[in-house]
């Protein structure tokens, strides 16, 4: 056989080998296109090309190899069984750190070959990320039953620090959640965590702030140290001038405050008052030492130091220089939420009206600016300012109010939403549309990163709030590539299943009405977080109830109300059969379903009281009116088994009450979390309401 026809032949079969392993048929776009619709990453890498099919499967990935002696890093549960070789040729991965790859920090190249995996990473974060990367796509091909894609890949984030709020000031997890959800964040690229602590810190230089359930200061060590090993730095948030109920509300600090009667914040003139602060960060940053931040709160608050005729704008620049310095000599940088003195300086509206104009803001500025001029020099130069914003970030007031501080040699950072005031789960689609505005806005100006906040004030358990750190890792990392449904779609993907990627079964949207309708189906207006408050709360807060003398009386009163409850009813049925669906198809998380179900069965449980109640109401004779009654005292034990089951989910992960001893603070704010040390808090509308109906129906 001669030279030319060997080679030919070679060809010939190399060409039908690469179509035998590989499935690759050519460069047809709707081909490749088809292939990478399998792989939904989250965060959307840089640059993902595609060219057809590997011949790896997940099977196939057994070991690995690098030249330049580095650690593996802490792989997720699809890889952490993989094994180090001796040599290049028997590894499926080759991996190594080349710092001089024009790469931004944390980013990676990872090129997928027919029978390698190659990973180029900038450094140890980027490495740690090119790894994320790969479990996405090995999980993807596990399930589906794929090759891995022939690829390549670019990616880098677009912001250097995305860091979520996990606000514990009115409950905690169990231990072992928190752990979890590090690797969770870390699986989606998310590299810092902002722990607002208050008393769930075992302090010891003031034991008394620590509540009795609080981790110690080891057990945080042991949360930071891992979630470092996972790129994730923690930082404390220890809340400072104001907000400060947590401390004041205890006998022994009642005289550092600035209204005697009041708990909420810190008189900033008495010297005690930085003793104690004092005490509480060097305790909060030894419990996080890997972190490089303090966060010294400092929102919503207006002092008057003893009426000692300072402005509260000269009071919050005295207090914040105070606590700035402490920060910087214990090697920490200092962030401040930056409300309070563009309140007191008149500008503060204008961040969250979105019809002014450039030219209206301006005008506001021009009058204003003036008091904030006159105290420029005592605005401390190496804090970085914090300009939250939840709902209105695109607003050219907030871009004017970050723009000031800039031009004024200070450091910004934004801070947006996933989690606000909304009861039972986030709304607005996750608050999607406010996160990508400021994400995007913080990439365009050039920001150092974003914050995304997620308040404790009415608690919805922690597992709702995923989609929203999704949405948010995506866009702090890749910035606008997908749109909102493709989002939602690759969340469905990658926490439950690829065969949950299309919407004919999502939930989490069509469930926002019902909980939004059962925060007030049973009171009058919007009372549910000031009915503990309330000198007559079966009056003034809970609505009426049939006549039993004026039947039909009370169905036309509520009429509306109760054509919502019908509907919502129907919306509910909807939902269970979707969850219970997703639940018997879902590969991973199924945890998270059977939260959003029992959240779903509260809600439920709310419209079918009205509904009963309206039965009741139109019957027509003693037959059907006994009848009616008897349901109606059914409902008590409906309830309890509604609230038990909810409970019993809840509980597997979170705390549900307060230790015994708990002292309630003054609730400032009406925090629903804040209310009770039982569970109550989460239902006590309901309890009410089951209470009246009781006395006086049942009878």
């Amino acid at each position: 056989m001669n030279n030319k026809i060997k080679s030919t032949l070679k060809l010939f079969l190399t060409v039908i080998a690469m179509f035998f392993f590989t499935g690759f048929t050519g460069n047809d776009s709707n081909e490749l296109k088809e292939i990478k619709a399998h792989f939904k990453l989250l965060p959307q890498p840089q640059q993902f090309e595609v060219t057809g099919n590997s011949s790896l499967k997940f099977k196939d990935v057994l070991s690995y190899y690098t030249s330049n002696k580095i650690d593996l890093p802490k792989v997720g549960y699809v890889l952490n069984t993989i094994q180090p070789v001796n040599k290049e040729s028997k590894a499926q991965i080759v991996f190594h750190i080349d710092e001089s790859i024009d790469l931004p920090p944390e980013g990676y190249l990872l090129n997928i070959t027919p029978k390698k995996i190659h990973i180029t990473a900038k450094d140890k974060a980027g490495l740690f990320y090119s790894f994320m990367t790969l479990e996405q796509l090995l999980e993807d091909a596990k399930e589906q039953g794929l090759f891995l894609p022939l690829c390549k890949i670019e990616d880098f984030p677009l912001l250097s620090y995305r860091a979520i709020h996990l606000d514990i000031k009115h409950h905690l997890e169990k231990t072992k959640y928190y752990y979890k959800l590090l690797d969770k964040l870390a699986r989606y690229k998310v590299n810092a965590v902002l722990v607002e602590m208050e008393d769930k810190l075992q302090y010891q230089r003031q034991p008394e702030v620590g509540s009795a359930d609080a981790l110690s200061i080891e057990e945080w060590k042991k949360i930071s140290n891992y979630a470092k090993e996972r790129n994730i730095e923690i930082s404390p948030l220890i809340q400072g001038l104001g907000h400060a109920s947590f401390i004041l509300k205890h006998d022994k600090y009642k005289g550092l405050r600035d209204d005697p009667k009041s708990d909420w914040a810190f008189n900033p003139l008495d010297p005690e008052t930085y003793k104690v602060q004092f005490d509480l960060y060097l305790d909060a940053i030894e419990a996080t030492p890997n972190g490089k931040y303090l966060h010294v709160g400092g929102d919503e608050v207006h002092t008057t130091g003893r009426n000692s005729g300072k402005s509260a704008l000269e009071l919050q620049l005295i207090w914040l220089n105070k606590v700035a310095r402490f920060a910087e000599e214990h090697n920490r940088i200092p962030i401040f939420w930056d409300d309070m003195p563009l309140k007191q300086a008149g500008v503060y509206k204008a961040m969250f009206n979105t019809k002014l104009t450039e030219k209206e803001v301006d005008k506001v500025w021009k009058k204003n600016e003036h008091k904030l001029v006159a105290f420029l020099d005592q605005f401390p130069k190496n804090c970085i300012y914090m300009r939250w914003n939840y709902s209105s970030s695109q607003a050219v007031g907030n871009s004017k109010a970050m723009e000031w501080f800039q031009k004024n040699g200070m450091q910004v950072m934004g801070a947006t939403a996933g989690q606000t005031r909304w009861v039972l789960m986030p709304q607005n689609e996750s608050n999607m549309d406010n996160i990508k505005a400021f994400a995007v806005s913080s990439i365009q100006n050039n920001l150092k990163g974003l914050l995304l906040t997620l308040w404790d004030d009415d608690s919805p358990h922690f597992e709702l709030y995923n989609r929203g750190i999704i949405a948010f890792s995506e866009y702090t990392w890749s910035g606008e590539k997908r749109t909102k449904n493709e989002i939602k779609s690759a969340y469905r993907q990658r926490e439950f299943s690829s065969s949950l990627a299309a919407s004919e079964l999502a939930f989490i949207d069509q469930l926002e009405k019902p909980v939004a309708f059962w925060k007030n189906a049973l009171l009058h207006g919007n009372k549910r977080n000031y009915l503990h408050k309330m000198d007559q709360p079966f009056k003034k807060g809970i609505i009426d109830l049939p006549n039993k003398s004026k039947k039909g009386t009370w169905s036309k009163k509520y009429a509306e109300r109760l054509e919502q409850a019908e509907l919502m009813e129907q919306e509910c049925i909807q939902i269970r059969s979707k969850i219970q669906t997703m639940k018997a198809k879902t590969i991973r998380n199924k945890y998270s379903l059977e939260v959003y179900e029992q959240v779903n069965e509260m809600v439920l449980f709310s419209s079918k009281m009205l509904l009963t109640l309206k039965d009741y109401d139109n019957t027509n004779n003693k037959q059907e009116e006994t009848a009616a009654l008897n349901r109606i005292r059914e409902l008590p034990e409906d309830f309890n088994k509604t609230r038990k089951a909810l409970e019993v989910v809840y509980s597997k992960t979170r705390k549900l009450n307060k230790p015994a001893d708990y002292i309630l603070d003054q609730d400032h704010h009406s925090h629903l979390a804040n209310q009770t040390i039982s569970f109550d808090w989460q239902i006590y509308a309901e309890i009410l309401f089951l209470e009246k109906i009781m006395n006086e129906l049942s009878n």
